[in-house]
């Protein structure tokens, strides 16, 4: 597999493992995520690295499962 390919995949794991521990010890509910300005930034910010992720392996690979 293409080397960027896997960066890409590596940064889009790690976005998700990074949502996932935001929620550690805390309940993953929408009220919770609503009222945390500050987790939603969080968030977001992932959920962008993780589109520009995929973006950048379909531009490499546009059959990319």
């Amino acid at each position: 597999m293409n080397e960027k390919v896997l960066k890409c995949l590596y940064d889009i794991k790690c976005s998700i493992e990074e949502i996932h521990s935001f929620f550690i010890g805390r309940q993953q509910r929408f009220d919770e995520y609503a009222k945390d300005i500050i987790l939603k930034r969080a968030i977001e910010r992932n959920l962008e690295i993780i589109g520009e992720a995929m973006s950048s392996i379909l531009k490499i690979d546009s059959e990319f499962p």
